[in-house]
């Protein structure tokens, strides 16, 4: 670890040369990994000290993390990590999802273009690409893969409310956050079976994340030009989430 990550405790300070944007990662990577826990009251003026910048960059980074919805603000108290999603909030945001997504894959199907296959192509060998990494990194490099592929789908069906709608969810930000807090609960927890059951749900040690194969075969639909497949894999995909998201959500209720 070098000097500047140990004196921050594990946070690497941002260069100098690009304040905003790393300020802005730094704090996100630590929204994310529940350095600041959900619903803790952020201090810019000691996040400052710790990231070793002023208060300026931290506050331009607090602003765009809320149009992300990883903070919110509040008049007269500042800003503060925004809570968990309930499993009522989760549900909702599945439903919203099953409804939209199956549409815009169809519509991806018929409407991309040679550019759009190009990249989403480009995208299913990024996920692919996952499973050679050491398994904390790659759930935190399957959770970026998650969210781009299904942004690009969206994006490739043509409707730009769709798409609009399904990037204001945040959605994988805030299953990423819930599956923190999953990790969490496995590090307390003595049950074996529970930590068998939450890893097993995401990733096969001789295939990989489960859901990159459904993505790959909802693209190879989309590719196809194939609607009506490419509809029905992407709702299967979005019930089956759900389902890997079970463990979590059963022990983070209880």
């Amino acid at each position: 670890m070098t000097n500047n990550a140990a004196a921050t405790g594990g946070v690497r300070r941002p260069s100098r040369s690009v304040l905003s944007d790393e300020t802005h990662e730094a704090i996100r990577g630590m929204l994310l990994d529940h350095s600041i826990q959900p619903g803790e009251h952020i201090n810019i003026d000691a996040l400052a000290r710790q990231l070793d910048v002023s208060q300026t960059p931290v506050r331009e980074a607090l602003a765009r993390l809320e149009s992300d919805g990883l903070v919110v603000k509040r008049a007269l108290r500042g800003y503060s990590a925004t809570e968990l999603l309930t499993v009522d909030q989760i549900d909702d945001l599945f439903q919203f999802r099953a409804l939209i997504e199956p549409w815009s894959a169809a519509q991806a199907a018929e409407r991309h273009s040679d550019e759009d296959a190009a990249a989403l192509s480009a995208e299913i060998e990024t996920g692919r690409g996952t499973s050679k990494l050491e398994l904390t990194e790659a759930y935190a490099a399957m959770a970026e893969h998650d969210e781009r592929f299904h942004k690009l789908i969206a994006r490739m069906s043509g409707s730009e409310f769709v798409e609009e709608a399904f990037i204001r969810t945040h959605c994988h930000l805030h299953l990423f956050r819930l599956y923190q807090a999953g990790q969490a609960e496995v590090r307390d927890s003595p049950d074996s079976e529970f930590v068998d059951t939450l890893f097993s749900a995401y990733y096969e040690p001789e295939g990989g994340f489960l859901a990159v194969r459904e993505h790959a075969a909802i693209a190879d639909a989309v590719l196809s030009g194939q609607a009506n497949a490419a509809s029905a894999l992407m709702l299967d995909h979005i019930q089956s989430s759900r389902r890997r998201f079970s463990p979590t959500l059963n022990a983070i209720a209880s």
